[in-house]
């Protein structure tokens, strides 16, 4: 399996159970038979377990590769094996994707920066992410930081009540309207909600990480272990940050595309980059009729639009909307994608690999 690692390298679908439903929107995106269920995340080329407390399978949310058809190793064992070839000197590659689609509205949650990880989950990640969405239902949202200023006393109280009441703790969100296209950068520690409606690709630092103290999502009533992760509830609530709010959070949040690259055939553009974190950034190309060169080694690509065929090193493969591949470190600068048409491709990069915007 693998026998030559100088090109990109491909998976078998990967579908995580969460607490609340979605997933229909797969269906078009990746042209299958996707409808609303508990599976509405893919994670894309994951060596990253899921945390989904007790029953989780050992290697719930790694993916498995596919070559010619035939499945071989869990992308976690592969990096183990081939460390230098597939991420050159790095210790790790750093960086989880995930589509996911929400047919309900995820519970109000926050996730850790670096230093509450090492104190409380013993980890030298956070989980600082971003959201690109491809597509929306009718009437899709998110909610993204407090809309006024609310205290820990407050958001607790908000708890306690959203036994009852499941708006409680929403009712202290913004609550913003998306579209497809809309990039936001959510900040470790910023209070959030992914609402009802939105097909996303998200790009984070490589943790399942969420402290998420709301009692209900859906018709879903979540135990102690999915609000808290096992932590002390008061030790958890030190994850919220309290300080920002209303439009200042919005501010934060929303992000506009930076164009690096302009030309008939290429536009590239950055959608999260070194003026939003050092964790990752993500790059998305638009190519009309024309060939992409210089991807990024080591990345994690998607394929969100159009068709085309990836080529290096002897190497040929048709790609088309829905389809991720990882590029190993080892091909270094010796690919290239050859549009048919048009493609859009996003990369997904570990921090330190892009220089400079």
């Amino acid at each position: 399996m693998t026998s030559n690692l100088r090109r990109p390298i491909f998976f078998k679908s990967n579908r995580v159970t969460r607490v609340y439903t979605g997933g229909k929107l797969f269906s078009e995106f990746f042209g299958d038979s996707s409808e609303d269920g508990r599976f509405p995340e893919e994670w894309v080329a994951s060596y990253v377990k899921a945390m989904n407390g007790e029953g989780t399978k050992e290697k719930d949310g790694v993916s498995l590769i596919v070559e010619n058809g035939v499945e071989g190793q869990y992308f976690d064992d592969f990096i183990k094996e081939n460390k230098e070839a597939a991420l050159g000197g790095r210790d790790e590659f750093g960086v989880l994707v995930k589509l996911l689609d929400s047919a309900i509205r995820l519970p109000v949650q926050a996730h850790p920066d670096t230093a509450y990880s090492r104190v409380h989950f013993n980890s030298d990640y956070g989980k600082a992410e971003m959201w690109l969405v491809l597509a929306t239902r009718e009437n899709a949202k998110i909610h993204f930081g407090f809309n006024s200023k609310v205290t820990i006393e407050q958001f607790k109280a908000a708890e306690d009540l959203s036994e009852t009441n499941p708006a409680a703790m929403e009712e202290l969100l913004n609550e913003v309207p998306v579209k497809s296209g809309d990039v936001f950068f959510i900040p470790a520690k910023m209070v959030h909600a992914i609402g009802y409606g939105c097909l996303i690709l998200e790009v984070q630092e490589p943790t399942d990480f969420t402290i998420q103290p709301e009692n209900w999502c859906g018709e879903y009533h979540l135990n102690e272990y999915e609000k808290y992760l096992g932590l002390d509830r008061d030790v958890a609530m030190g994850c919220f940050n309290f300080d920002v709010y209303g439009d200042e959070a919005i501010k934060m949040g929303k992000r506009i595309p930076r164009v690096y690259v302009d030309t008939p055939t290429i536009k590239s553009e950055v959608l999260v980059g070194l003026a939003e974190t050092t964790c990752f950034s993500v790059l998305r190309h638009r190519v009309t009729g024309g060939i992409l060169e210089g991807i990024h080694v080591p990345a994690v690509c998607v394929v969100t639009d159009g068709e085309g065929t990836i080529e290096c090193d002897g190497y040929s493969r048709k790609i088309s909307k829905g389809d991720y591949f990882f590029m190993p470190h080892c091909i270094g600068g010796d690919c290239r994608i050859v549009a048919d048409g048009s493609l859009e491709l996003v990369e997904c990069l570990p921090s330190g690999l892009l220089k400079a915007e």
